[in-house]
């Protein structure tokens, strides 16, 4: 599909009150590895790796706003317990990155991590097949590479998400925020490789009827849904947690034997 240009969007009113970027890090958890990916322009971006095997599958994972890569070290240990190495990187001004974000910076960072992670872990000896999660706000992330890297992923994994633009489209005229709005639609709906929609039923940011919309015009033939019951936007993996990972087991399965390991 024709590129979308994007760039209007990064004007400040825009990204002040669509980005809420955290400054937060934690002591490096036993088993886990610190990482900095380098962007051409000189800012780095921290990251932290959950590694369980180097033929295991790895999700490179993409947090709501107000999330940091290390809120997760709590989180990454069930990933690891289905069989997946967990690799979750923070976006410009969130946790000890460089710089400030902007919405088509999100995007081109999106696209670098991935090429930089999957020349490590060639270089490190993992064999497993790379997937895409984004959560929220990192919808943005997962749909970029889910349609600009087709071809080297594997899968893509949205959690409570939807194909809109929401307020970074604050202070355009309503016909231009109209264009780009289709024209997002028409970008998450063109994702043609394997995809699991994730969603809380009670979701009060995203309605979950969105999803079950954008499940349904998502080309892939290779799709699946699910819906937690009694779950809301920032509950769901809670709510339903053996649901929730058991359904990311099943999926990245398809490609690659994975088990409970333990712990």
């Amino acid at each position: 599909m024709d590129a979308v240009d994007y760039s209007v969007l990064d004007n400040p009113q825009a990204s002040g009150m669509s980005f809420y970027p955290q400054r937060h890090w934690t002591e490096t958890p036993e088993g886990a590895i610190d990482c900095g990916i380098p962007m051409e322009d000189g800012v780095r971006l921290s990251a932290r790796f959950f590694p369980v095997g180097l033929e295991n599958p790895t999700v490179l994972f993409f947090y709501g706003n107000g999330e940091t890569a290390a809120g997760y070290d709590s989180i990454a240990p069930f990933y690891n317990r289905i069989g997946v190495n967990f690799f979750v990187a923070d976006y410009r001004g969130y946790g000890v990155s460089d710089g400030s974000p902007a919405f088509t910076l999100m995007l081109s960072d999106a696209r670098k991590v991935l090429d930089w992670l999957r020349e490590t872990l060639k270089k490190s000896g993992f064999t497993g097949s790379l997937y895409v999660m984004g959560r929220s706000m990192g919808r943005h992330s997962a749909f970029e590479l889910a349609v600009e890297a087709a071809d080297r992923i594997a899968g893509v994994i949205i959690e409570s998400g939807r194909p809109n633009l929401a307020r970074f489209t604050m202070g355009l005229e309503p016909e231009a925020a109209q264009a780009l709005e289709a024209a997002y639609h028409a970008k998450a709906h063109s994702i043609s490789i394997p995809t699991l929609v994730i969603h809380g039923e009670m979701d009060e940011l995203a309605p979950v009827q969105d999803a079950v919309a954008m499940h349904e015009n998502i080309r892939a033939e290779d799709k699946r849904l699910l819906v937690i019951p009694g779950a809301g936007h920032n509950d769901l993996m809670f709510v339903g947690m053996r649901q929730y990972f058991e359904a990311i087991r099943r999926f990245v399965a398809r490609n690659d034997g994975v088990g409970d390991q333990g712990g």
